[in-house]
C-alpha cells in the first residue's frame, strides 16, 4: 500500500471527511476547522523513508495553513450517524494498512484480521442500529438505558468507520508474551501488537479481530474507551455491577463483537 499520493503540479485530490464521526459535535454552533500537520512533515518522512533515513534539509519548507468554519446543527437527530433522512454521502476515505517491523507471514495474518474485524464492528453495527435489546448486548452492557445504549451504538458505528475507512499502522516490534496488542488513544490508527496476538485465533473469543475491535475503541477519536475489567468473566461481572463502566471497557467492546458463545 502507498502511504502518500503524488500530485504533479496543477492536481488536487479531495475528499468529503465526516467530522462528526471523529469529534463531538453534537452541542452544535460554529467550529473552526485546520488542517494541522504542515507539509515539511509529509515530505521529510518521504525523504527519510527513500534515502534509508537520511534527514533532508528542508526544515525551512513551510506552506499556509488553511482554515475554514463549520456551523454543526444541533437539532435532534441532525448529527445521528444511525439517521436514514436525507444527506450528503460521505465518500470514504481509501483503509490501508502499513506495517513496522513484520514478516510477510503477519502482515498476511494481519491484514485477514482487519478483514474479520470489520465484519464483526458491523455486525455489532447492524444489531445496535436495529435497537436490538436482547441478551447479547445486557450480557456485556448490563440493564438497559436509552443514554447508555446510545453510548455503545455511537461507538460501534466509530469504530466500524474507523475499522473499514482509516490507514492504520502496525507495529509488530513488541515481543511481550503476556500482552495482547497496545495504543495510545491520542495517536490513531497506530496499533502495537505483541506475543499474545500471535498464539490468538484469527476470530472467537479474545481473537486477533477481536483484539483490533478492543484497540480501535481506545482511540480518543472512535470510543475513548478503558481497561476497567480484563476477561470474559470479569467483563460481564462489570456489567452487572457498574453498566456504566461496562460501556467504557474495552474488553466489553472485543466480547460483544465477537458475540462467543451467541448470543440474540
Amino acid at each position: 500500500m502507498q502511504d502518500y499520493i503524488e500530485l504533479k503540479p496543477g492536481e488536487s485530490l479531495s475528499a468529503v471527511v465526516d467530522l462528526s464521526a471523529f469529534y463531538d459535535m453534537r452541542g452544535g454552533g460554529q467550529y473552526q476547522v485546520t488542517y494541522a500537520r504542515g507539509a515539511s512533515d509529509v515530505i521529510r518522512e518521504v525523504m527519510q523513508a527513500e534515502r534509508g533515513g537520511v534527514a533532508a534539509g528542508i526544515g525551512a519548507f513551510d506552506m499556509s495553513r488553511g482554515s475554514t468554519s463549520v456551523f454543526a446543527d444541533s437539532t435532534p437527530g441532525a448529527l445521528d450517524i444511525d439517521s436514514e433522512e436525507t444527506r450528503t454521502p460521505i465518500i470514504p476515505l481509501a483503509a490501508s494498512n502499513s506495517f513496522v517491523s513484520c514478516s510477510n507471514t503477519r502482515q498476511t495474518q494481519l491484514a485477514t484480521a482487519r478483514n474479520s474485524s470489520v465484519t464483526y464492528a458491523s455486525n455489532s453495527k447492524s444489531y445496535l442500529t436495529a435497537g436490538n435489546t436482547g441478551s447479547r448486548y445486557t450480557w456485556w452492557f448490563g440493564t438497559y438505558n436509552s443514554s447508555r445504549y446510545s453510548t455503545v451504538r455511537s461507538h460501534f458505528n466509530n469504530i466500524y468507520s474507523a475499522l473499514s475507512s482509516q490507514a492504520y499502522t502496525f507495529n509488530c516490534s513488541c515481543s511481550d508474551s503476556g500482552t495482547y496488542a497496545y495504543v495510545y488513544p491520542t495517536q490513531p490508527y497506530k496499533v502495537y501488537l505483541c506475543g499474545a496476538f500471535w498464539s490468538a485465533p484469527n476470530t472467537g473469543t479474545d481473537s486477533r479481530a477481536g483484539t483490533l475491535v478492543h484497540e480501535t475503541s481506545h482511540f480518543n477519536v472512535v470510543a475513548g474507551t478503558k481497561d476497567n475489567a480484563y476477561g470474559q468473566t470479569a467483563a460481564h461481572n462489570l456489567a452487572v455491577s457498574n453498566p456504566t463502566k461496562a460501556v467504557a471497557n474495552a474488553d466489553s467492546h472485543e466480547y460483544f463483537a465477537e458475540n462467543t458463545p451467541a448470543r440474540n
